[in-house]
């Protein structure tokens, strides 16, 4: 591998085990990332995210020396670009993130340098940040310009991981290497070599972000699908993940589990950018996107209803996260359903959320919301509120919930 020094830009929920990783097989990587907090936990080995023997590892890096973070980057023999592509208002793409990036990356280019895109984005996006960085570098030749003869090549490599699982699948998981050209997919493949044990597969630059949105698309339909079809059970008193598990008893048939709405990084926004950049053959991944954004809704008017029994209700809102057994609340539908709760009034909320310590900024100025444990949550609650899927919550003595209003969204109690 001709890498022997690599610039890592985010040190988020990829960028940080990315950068682990390389380090440990005797790559010189260098952290960036904007907040100076961030830079100063990774630089004393430590992690400002949950993910299992994570901070092990940073801790290793750091003290050998392999691992440095810093807030501005410096130069160096490939550029990975690990940072957020949320959606504007609209559902429109934002790469505003990415093209900062470029910005603070362009005056440390020269001949040679390889920068591999890993944020999940449009179609497209990779060639956009091509030509950002021809823009600040004139001085030098970029593929979408020169092709093969560039100076500098350019890759879309998204990440496919799932967090609670991130070391090991960055090191097992297949690899979709999109490069402007075959030249820049074949050097990325190089550098990812270094630590890769799962299968590179090269393509072009836009296949490649088409692939990582089709992926996504995929399991948000499949879960629109589990959601509507959880509407229908209810609708004739069934329960739907009975129906679900059994269906799945066929060979050819897996349909995904009903829950609150969707969250996370991915599949509660990178289906946007598939229906902005083709609205009018994107129909069904539009419908599934309305179906799952609506969920949140009809949980919050499920527990009105229950809560317009009593005459000041307390609601145990068991889980923020996204998803089980991590911290992670971004786009989590949880923390719009308990701040819906909150805005309509709807009764006192505890909320029991074991991988934070405090209330997400969205919830910390409601005086109804209060974060509190398990067993207070259980024991003062006329309403408890499953929301996630939680390893605690599993295991939650069911006497605990004898005489209390059980809402469960992920059949968990079932």
């Amino acid at each position: 591998m001709d890498f022997e020094s690599v610039a890592v830009i985010g040190l988020g929920y990829i960028g940080l085990p990315t950068a682990a990783i390389l380090a440990t097989h005797g790559v010189q990587v260098l952290g960036v990332d904007v907040n100076a907090e961030v830079v100063e936990t990774v630089n004393q080995g430590r992690i400002h995210i949950v993910e299992p023997e994570l901070e092990a590892v940073v801790s290793g890096v750091t003290s050998s020396g392999r691992l440095r973070a810093v807030c501005q980057p410096e130069p160096a023999a490939a550029f990975i670009i690990a940072v957020p592509t949320p959606f504007t208002d609209g559902h429109a793409p934002d790469v505003s993130y990415i093209e900062k990036a470029a910005q603070s990356i362009a005056p440390h280019l020269r001949s040679g340098v390889l920068v591999i895109l890993e944020s999940t984005s449009p179609v497209g996006t990779t060639e956009r940040l091509s030509r950002w960085l021809a823009e600040a570098r004139p001085d030098l030749h970029f593929p979408h310009q020169f092709g093969e003869a560039a100076d500098v090549n350019v890759v879309y490599c998204p990440e496919r991981v799932l967090p609670g699982h991130i070391l090991h699948e960055l090191v097992y998981n297949d690899r979709i290497i999109g490069g402007i050209t075959p030249r820049c997919a074949q050097r990325a493949a190089s550098l990812y070599g270094a630590f890769l044990k799962g299968q590179s597969f090269l393509t072009n630059s836009r296949t490649a972000e088409m692939a990582k949105l089709s992926e996504n698309a995929f399991r948000d339909v499949n879960i629109a699908l589990a959601n509507e079809l959880a509407e229908i059970a209810d609708s004739f008193d069934i329960n739907p993940w009975e129906v679900i598990d059994l269906a799945n008893r066929h060979p050819r048939v897996n349909i995904l589990q009903p829950g609150p709405g969707v969250g996370g990084h991915c599949i509660a926004v990178d289906p946007w950018f598939l229906v902005h950049g083709a609205p009018a053959q994107a129909r069904i991944i539009r419908v599934a996107r309305e179906i799952n954004d609506a969920k949140p809704r009809q949980v919050v008017s499920k527990v009105k209803q229950h809560s317009a029994r009593f005459t000041a209700p307390v609601i145990a809102c068991l889980g923020l996260a996204y998803k089980a057994d991590i911290d992670d609340l971004r786009e989590s539908p949880a923390v719009e359903i308990v701040r819906e709760l909150a805005a309509e009034r709807a009764g006192t909320l505890l909320v029991v959320e074991p991988h934070v310590k405090e209330l997400p900024f969205a919830l910390q100025d409601l005086s109804d919301v209060k974060l509190v444990d398990l067993g207070e949550a259980c024991a003062k609650a006329d309403i408890i509120l499953l929301l996630v899927n939680h390893r605690q919550f599993k295991a939650v003595d069911r006497r605990l919930l004898m005489e209390k209003i059980v809402i469960d969204t992920r059949g968990v109690w079932r």
